[in-house]
């Protein structure tokens, strides 16, 4: 068999978001267009997406959400609105340009508060421990996370029997002061890879608006910020991301073949990926986000479905990534579809 060019990692976004988002990341699985998932872990059907994992050999990873619906750890003091939810990725941002979550709480509490050292007694200290909390709950689940294989007999496992998922998914913007917690964290717990999404293609996508191209450059920005704390603590990741390019309206086999020879012409990276020297396959994670439409009043992190779970736009990607025609791609183009794990 012909050595593949491209390993590539579809990661299915949210999963545990709602019912609906969870059985059609699990029929994008079976159809063989995703090959990893990330747990969304405050979502409201976390649980019965573990247990469909568990149940369907998924390989899974978790989803960091430090700005959506209801925090894991609770109370989450400056995280959080008056309302006990978390502040939204812009209400998060303005929290730590105001200095409600200030660095230098974090320093001068790390050496008494109980955590990873990068902790503070508000609003850091509660991110490390969303995080780690997550963590363990994802571990506590009757579930050998990337290691469905094994096949053992249900049994309560505890955390620490229990191996660490292969990597932790960041919501793109990982903002200042933060990434080094979210570092700490990743090294801490052991989870070797995480996402830096960096797009080859994307500043001359012609499908993009002003506003994404706008947005998304600043997502470039904090993502090449955060490569050389990443790299200290020992963090890897695939040689190229993509995904803002084909995200839902976007989606397509012309787009996704258009991404993919952008994947293969910034070939291998130098370092810092998961690329090795017995490896020459170019690395990459797709994220995409298939399922179906969330119904209303179904779904969420505890404020109910978004517009983003409730657009048909997730059913499209569904359909487009189980595509005979994007699978006959992927062969023609030899490209192999892996996990993590696999990297």
């Amino acid at each position: 068999m012909p050595r593949p060019r491209v390993m590539l990692v579809v990661t299915g976004d949210d999963f545990g978001y709602c019912p609906r988002r969870n059985q059609g990341i699990v029929d994008c699985f079976q159809a063989g267009g995703v090959s990893n998932v990330s747990l969304l872990v405050n979502a409201c059907a976390a649980k019965e997406a573990a247990d469909l994992a568990k149940r369907h050999s998924i390989p899974i990873g978790l989803h960091a959400n430090l700005t959506e619906g209801l925090p894991v750890c609770r109370p989450a003091f400056t995280l959080t609105d008056q309302h006990g939810f978390l502040r939204g990725k812009m209400g998060f941002r303005q929290a730590l340009e105001r200095g409600q979550l200030s660095m230098k709480q974090v320093r001068r509490h790390g050496a008494r508060e109980r955590s990873t050292g990068h902790g503070s007694r508000h609003g850091v200290r509660t991110a490390t421990e969303n995080l780690e909390k997550s963590w363990h709950f994802t571990m506590s689940l009757d579930h050998k996370i990337t290691r469905a294989q094994d096949h053992e007999s249900p049994r309560a496992l505890e955390p620490n029997m229990m191996p660490p998922p292969d990597v932790l998914t960041w919501p793109l913007r990982v903002a200042a002061g933060v990434r080094d917690v979210f570092a700490q964290v990743l090294s801490d717990l052991q989870i070797p890879f995480t996402r830096v999404p960096v797009e080859p293609g994307l500043h001359s996508c012609p499908a993009l608006p002003a506003h994404l191209r706008k947005f998304y450059a600043q997502v470039e920005k904090d993502a090449l910020d955060s490569v050389a704390v990443f790299r200290r603590h020992g963090i890897r990741w695939p040689d190229v991301y993509l995904g803002l390019t084909t995200m839902g309206q976007n989606m397509s086999v012309p787009n996704l073949q258009r991404a993919l020879g952008h994947a293969l012409a910034a070939g291998p990276s130098p370092s810092g990926g998961a690329s090795g020297p017995r490896r020459p396959a170019v690395t990459a994670e797709l994220m995409v986000h298939p399922g179906y439409p969330s119904r209303a009043q179904e779904g969420g992190c505890g404020e109910g479905p978004d517009d983003f779970s409730r657009s048909a736009d997730r059913q499209r990607e569904l359909s487009v990534l189980s595509d005979p025609a994007l699978l006959a791609l992927y062969r023609r183009e030899r490209v192999q579809l892996c996990a993590f794990k696999d990297l």
